[in-house]
């Protein structure tokens, strides 16, 4: 398709049937292949952004953010291998990532005095300051991304893609 084909397309055709990389499967093609990768794309636009603010405005990546907003939700702590569950990646990439917060003070560790291979982690204050101020600018970027949709869109898909989710859940072999 030439561009002058696409900007004429762009023109005429209503915003949700906008040409772009995921539709170049075709017209074709399930619906629910294309809806995946609009999802995909989306998502992935979404990811590339909120990084390169963090990395912008705070020096930090988004998985220091995720793991950082998990021992916010937890004033005590998680165990290591609650972190890596909830983050879905490895010990590893965990332990990674407390290394390098722990040299900067935004976490500690601690020993379960009842089972010493136990390692629970935790913000520090200067890691809750940082997390508080990060977490502020997270939500207004997120936020101003979404403003292209009107809070009944939001709904919609919000409702729609937790009934999609639901059937995920209760169908899939795990």
């Amino acid at each position: 398709m030439t561009r002058a084909a696409i900007t004429r397309d762009k023109k005429t055709a209503p915003e949700e049937n906008v040409v772009d990389l995921e539709m170049s499967t075709g017209a074709d093609s399930h619906m629910g292949l294309r809806l995946w990768l609009r999802m995909l794309t989306t998502t992935n636009l979404v990811q590339t952004e909120l990084r390169t603010r963090l990395r912008t405005e705070f020096n930090s990546t988004l998985p220091r953010f995720d793991l950082m907003a998990q021992l916010e939700r937890h004033p005590d702590g998680l165990k290591m291998s609650e972190i890596s569950r909830r983050l879905m990646v490895t010990g590893g990439n965990v332990t990674g990532i407390t290394d390098q917060l722990e040299k900067e003070a935004l976490v500690v560790r601690d020993v379960d005095p009842n089972d010493r291979r136990s390692i629970s982690v935790r913000l520090t204050p200067a890691g809750r300051t940082l997390f508080d101020k990060m977490a502020i600018a997270h939500e207004q970027w997120v936020v101003e991304m979404f403003g292209g949709l009107g809070l009944d869109e939001k709904v919609r898909v919000h409702q729609r893609l937790g009934k999609l989710k639901k059937h995920l859940i209760d169908n899939l072999k795990r």
